[in-house]
């Protein structure tokens, strides 16, 4: 077996002797290097051109990998205390959708929160699995679904012993942790994996100072954004395995929806984030740390938002908190969190994460400064002066409990017509409704439209959410199973 230390970067390396060799392209990409697309060349750069090529021998094959992309693979395990890690190209999306189907077949139920990301949703409608929603916490203070309590959890168990996985979200994109340990332990005793959607966690390998991570905790798959916190490129993350998963099987399902064209721009700087974090990462993430903390003392100085943190966990809903997310609560100032969002974009040119109904979220990241701290904070402070009004009549909640009539497979395909939206009450959706970001359903297909849902998303539109997911784009028409 090939020694492979932390220092090492596989996929670099070859890249880098590919590049010495001077090879005659006769295969794709079309460009040949760049040299068939100038302006494109122009504006990425002939470096990033150079090295967006197609898989050979020199660098392996994402599909089977035997070399280089294998030897990446495995010291990314290292890092990540995994039995294996798989590279995906695809985004935490596919990580999430392979997770789910190499559990459950068609059929077969996973019991999951119902604040999951769409993509969770999304996997149940190609599957044909059943979801077992588990309603989260609400905290109708700040506006947010919180994280599933162990009982809640037990109950749904209990209820479902055919089940054959529980999904976790570790953390929520609030930055809410569950108990993933004692769900974990829970999950197993009764012989049911676990699945950790851990696209807002990556950071959680590299510090002790952070809630725990899926694989400390002993869950069987974990799917992690490397892009979000971990340094890399925009769709590259992990899937990571552990205990007796099958990683052959695995890596089959990825096959399924993964491309058959990797990108290495993206495998190569999954390869370098990992040795950067392996290498530094308590470093990164006790900078993040110092600046996030800094942020959210003086947001708090501010008056009217609410920063929160740690004094929120009450040892079931929210287990933990994720201390480097800026987590800002809008309603004290008598603003939605998406009209405080479009503010700092339009006037002060300044991009965070995403505003809802009550909240903002700006991700802390090593690539800060304290200057750009010091700004937002400012400007923060202006929106205040000059948009602050009376919270009367704001929405003081943000979850609503789903009425599941058919499963989201059986709804999304089934025949259905288009109706006005404020008509459609009492029918059974057939397609997503959501505010994106974060991309958490407001309505999933299978689900009864009620009254208050759709209290919900005028609301949304009036505040200027952007809402997603319906075929027609104004939202005005929705698509439901015909009665």
């Amino acid at each position: 077996m090939k020694d492979l230390r932390n220092e090492d970067a596989p996929i670099l390396e070859a890249l880098n002797r590919y590049k010495s060799m001077r090879v005659l392209p006769f295969d794709v990409p079309g460009h040949k290097r760049g040299k068939g697309n100038p302006e494109l060349t122009e504006f990425l750069g002939e470096k990033c051109l150079t090295i967006d090529v197609n898989s050979m021998k020199p660098l392996d094959n994402l599909c089977h990998p035997v070399s280089v992309i294998k030897d990446a693979e495995e010291l990314a395990a290292k890092a990540f205390g995994a039995k294996h890690a798989f590279f995906m190209v695809n985004g935490t999306t596919s990580a999430v959708q392979a997770m789910v189907m190499s559990v459950c077949k068609k059929g077969e139920k996973i019991i999951m929160p119902r604040n999951v990301h769409r993509s969770a949703i999304n996997t149940l409608i190609l599957s044909g699995a059943t979801p077992v929603y588990v309603n989260p916490g609400t905290n109708k203070e700040i506006g947010i679904p919180l994280g599933m309590s162990v009982k809640d959890v037990e109950k749904a168990i209990l209820e479902n012993r055919d089940a054959k996985a529980v999904l976790i979200n570790n953390p929520t994109y609030y930055g809410i942790c569950s108990n993933l340990k004692a769900i974990t332990d829970l999950a197993h005793k009764y012989g049911m994996k676990v699945l950790v959607d851990e696209a807002h966690g990556t950071h959680f390998y590299f510090s002790d100072k952070l809630p725990m991570s899926a694989m400390e905790a002993g869950a069987d798959m974990a799917a992690v954004s490397m892009h979000k916190t971990g340094g890399s490129l925009t769709q590259s993350s992990l899937l990571l395995i552990n205990n007796d998963v099958n990683k052959g099987y695995v890596h089959q399902i990825i096959n399924l929806t993964q491309t058959t064209s990797a990108s290495y721009l993206l495998l190569s700087s999954l390869d370098i984030s990992r040795r950067n974090l392996a290498l530094n990462g308590d470093k990164i993430v006790d900078r993040i740390i110092e600046l996030a903390e800094y942020a959210r003392e003086e947001v708090n100085k501010l008056g009217g938002y609410y920063a929160y943190s740690k004094e929120l966990i009450d040892n079931d809903a929210v287990y933990d908190f994720d201390i480097t997310k800026l987590s800002i609560c809008t309603l004290g100032i008598g603003l939605a969190g998406i009209e405080v969002y479009s503010i700092l974009r339009d006037d002060y040119d300044i991009q965070i994460e995403f505003g809802d109904l009550g909240n903002i979220l700006a991700i802390i990241s090593v690539g800060d400064e304290d200057l750009a701290i010091e700004r937002l904070v400012s400007s923060l402070y202006d929106v205040k002066r000059l948009y602050a009004k009376d919270g009367a009549g704001m929405l003081d909640h943000e979850y609503i409990n789903p009425e599941v009539v058919l499963t989201p497979q059986e709804a999304f395909y089934s025949e259905k017509e288009s109706i006005p939206i404020e008509k459609s009450e009492g029918n059974i959706c057939s397609e997503f409704v959501m505010c994106y970001p974060p991309g958490i359903p407001i309505l999933a297909p299978g689900e009864r439209i009620t009254k208050e849902i759709l209290e919900y998303i005028d609301y949304a539109k009036l505040k200027g959410c952007s809402l997603t997911g319906t075929e027609d784009e104004k939202i005005e028409f929705i698509n439901v199973v015909k009665r």
